[in-house]
């Protein structure tokens, strides 16, 4: 009877602690180039400090899953938040005490991104045990950990986009590291201690051997490295909008801020009523075409719809329409990596196709300011969204894309065969 009062408290807790999080997350996105930019007035500068923010949370994504399993998830979810939390609130503070060079903000930038994927995983991996605290189902708890973080970009977008317009950059990178706070203390209060898996990685030497066994269990997989080589790439054009070409259109020619902010809200919305509609429908229409519709309507249409300078409610209705078709992107590689990957290898495998997928994220923060600078902006859209169109066409070509409408119901295609650990 004791326990009965905290049996939702630490799933609340991973689920407002991770919404908070996200949320602290939103606000640096929206807030950071568009200081860079208001700073040096430099399309390369803000693609430099873009390819600093991202090129950690690839790192951490690849390799702070030893980290998280060592410390312990609710030690690490918490020691995450603190460190993005300080390390972000020392650039407003260093900036209006000594002044910040640019080479301090990019330190900063790379340290407070280091935890901050570790800290997601040590989140999701608390999960069953918090659900079955919870006494609620595994799916039920992971559909609503999804929503809180397609929530937090939905909302915090746009509320960004509005205080970095009504305040400055610098006032909501401070409340940015408060978030971070308050997501660190709400762990700490509703996640006990004792919340752990009952089987949990006991160091030693073994780490490598396993991401080993990760990266070669991908190479026997034509279809996995056929999706991760994909993603690569529109994970690289998509950088290119999100760190450096969308700030600079918001800010001269949309008003700035605010519709930098709803932009990205009103896409992230998207995404939630696209990933809803996917989850009732999804499973009778047919995958690949599935795949290369939604890619092609979430891909190259915004960049096209900015280098056309349309007003900001056209923007709106095309971003809008992006995010819907991108909403049954993730779902679908979801399912073919549940199908395809052995359940005792999952954590290894998925931290390999994660580390793939993520590692062009910073050369295409960095490339989108070199070629705004050098090629102008709208060239560059065009050019990107041309790319991005026919990168996406691939998957009709054939060869492993075939197979992405034939799963495997019965076994995983690697469950007779003997894979190295």
């Amino acid at each position: 009877m004791n326990a009965a009062p905290h049996r939702r408290g630490p799933l609340a807790g991973l689920l407002i602690g991770h919404a908070v999080s996200m949320t602290g997350n939103m606000l640096t996105i929206i807030a950071l180039p568009l200081y860079v930019l208001a700073q040096t007035g430099s399309p390369t500068a803000t693609g430099i400090t873009g390819a600093f923010a991202t090129a950690p949370v690839v790192l951490g994504g690849a390799f702070g899953g030893v980290v998280v399993d060592r410390i312990g998830y609710r030690r690490a979810s918490i020691l995450a938040d603190l460190v993005s939390g300080v390390t972000v609130a020392a650039v407003p503070l260093i900036d209006v005490t000594i002044g910040l060079p640019f080479w301090a903000l990019l330190a900063l930038v790379f340290l407070s991104g280091l935890l901050d994927t570790p800290g997601q995983t040590a989140r999701n991996a608390l999960l069953p045990e918090a659900a079955a605290t919870a006494g609620i189902p595994l799916e039920r708890a992971v559909g609503w950990y999804e929503a809180t973080e397609r929530g937090a970009r939905l909302v915090g977008a746009p509320v960004a986009g509005l205080l970095v317009a009504a305040l400055g950059g610098l006032t909501v990178l401070a409340i940015d590291a408060a978030t971070f706070a308050l997501s660190a203390a709400v762990v700490a209060l509703l996640v006990p201690a004792t919340l752990r898996p009952t089987e949990q990685a006991s160091g030693g030497d073994g780490y490598w051997r396993e991401f080993g066994a990760g990266l070669r269990f991908l190479f026997t997989e034509p279809l996995l490295r056929a999706v991760v080589l994909l993603v690569l790439v529109t994970n690289f054009f998509d950088a290119t909008k999100s760190s450096v070409l969308l700030p600079l259109v918001a800010e001269r020619e949309l008003g700035g801020a605010a519709a930098f902010g709803l932009l990205v809200g009103v896409m992230g919305g998207g995404a939630v009523i696209g990933s809803l509609t996917f989850s009732a429908v999804g499973h009778r229409l047919p995958r690949r075409a599935t795949f290369v519709t939604a890619f092609a309507l979430a891909g190259a249409p915004p960049f096209w719809s900015l280098a056309a300078g349309f007003p900001l409610p056209v923007q709106a209705a095309v971003f809008g329409l992006a995010g819907l078709a991108a909403g049954a992107i993730n779902p679908l590689i979801g399912a073919v990596k549940l199908e395809r990957v052995p359940a005792h290898m999952r954590a290894r495998v998925y931290g390999v196709i994660g580390a793939g997928a993520w590692a062009a994220i910073p050369l295409g923060a960095l490339g989108a300011g070199l070629a705004g600078d050098h090629l102008g902006v709208t060239p560059t859209l065009v050019a990107v969204g041309v790319g991005y169109f026919l990168v996406v066409l691939t998957p009709l070509l054939g060869g492993p894309w075939r197979t992405l409408d034939r799963p495997q119901p019965d076994r995983h295609p690697h469950d007779r065969a003997t894979v190295p650990t």
